[in-house]
């Protein structure tokens, strides 16, 4: 999965861009209490563990 279609899942999910710092982009969702920390990169893959850790911290069980 790459940077970007991460970040698609997670907007289809209800988050959206809170703030962003460089690469760093913060994702919130109204009523999860949590921001979702995502490293951005564009066009490159996502390390598999990072993958699962971002889609975990968002609360998102399986990959669409």
């Amino acid at each position: 999965m790459k940077f970007s279609e991460l970040v698609r899942l997670l907007e289809k999910n209800g988050f959206h861009l809170l703030k962003e710092k460089g690469s760093i982009r913060y994702y919130a969702k109204p009523g999860y209490d949590k921001l979702v920390r995502v490293d951005f990169h564009g066009t490159k893959e996502v390390p598999t563990g990072t993958c699962h850790a971002i889609l975990k911290a968002a609360g998102i069980k399986e990959r669409s």
